[in-house]
């Protein structure tokens, strides 16, 4: 078994069996940031060029898998929404195979990290939502394209235009989670999975997801570009800043359309 801490909020671990663990480190959190998203795609880097990593489980410590981004996080001010969406094609850039288990939130940003896994697992627990609308904003990490892959166009229109959250139970019905599992049992039930994967054959593995993942990188490099440029122009209105105001207030925003 080897490990590596990639920063302060990424680690990862890579076990006999051939599984890997990349474990978010910022609890109770994990918020979406620069380091965590840049951390797993040098994490999932380096599982590629690993001959002894052939599927990799993403877990968080703490409360929530990923509760979106901290608009009063001054760090925030050091990097720009295009060197962010770069850090999260890399994700999508990566060959290891990728199993999500998530225990709480997965909002915003979260949830499109969530969406980047090939599999994901969640507990009763988690919530799901693209609360962007809901901030005054533009969704972003590529939802534009992940999103309708997995629940069709209908259902993603529904959960981007009203922001509601979606339960573990649902988001397995609905498609955007494929087992819902006990909390006390989630990370267990992920790396279960993980080594069924890690047995098959890894070249197979990879020339198959390959294969089924098709263009999602560049689809997902495309959208990110669009959702960067719609959300620097709506972080100019006033209702953002009455979104980002009311969720900091835990609030009903009242927006006025401008």
């Amino acid at each position: 078994m080897s490990s590596n801490q990639i920063n302060d909020v990424v680690q990862v671990e890579v076990a006999d069996d051939h599984v890997a663990t990349i474990e978010l480190c910022s609890p109770p959190n994990n918020f979406f940031s620069m380091d965590l998203i840049a951390g797993i795609g040098d994490a999932l880097e380096q599982l590629d060029r690993d001959a002894n990593a052939r599927v990799a489980v993403l877990v968080a410590q703490g409360k929530h898998f990923c509760a979106g981004a901290d608009f009063s996080d001054p760090s925030r001010r050091q990097y720009t929404t295009e060197e962010l969406y770069g850090a999260a094609v890399r994700i999508f850039r990566t060959e290891t195979p990728l199993v999500a288990a998530i225990q709480g939130a997965a909002i915003g940003g979260g949830l499109g990290l969530a969406l980047s896994a090939d599999f994901r697992f969640a507990a009763p627990e988690a919530r799901f939502s693209a609360n962007f609308a809901r901030l005054g904003f533009h969704q972003g990490f590529g939802l534009s394209a992940t999103l309708p892959r997995l629940v069709g166009p209908q259902k993603a229109a529904e959960l981007l235009y009203t922001g509601r959250r979606v339960k573990g139970d649902e988001a397995v019905e609905i498609g955007l989670a494929d087992y819902l599992v006990p909390l006390d049992e989630l990370r267990d039930a992920a790396r279960a999975f993980a080594v069924e994967i890690a047995i098959s054959a890894p070249l197979a593995v990879k020339s198959i997801r390959k294969t089924l993942r098709g263009d999602l990188a560049d689809q997902v490099q495309a959208a990110t570009d669009h959702e960067a440029s719609e959300q620097a122009i709506l972080q100019a209105t006033a209702d953002f800043a009455e979104g980002t105001k009311a969720m900091g207030e835990r609030r009903t925003p009242n927006f006025t359309g401008q």
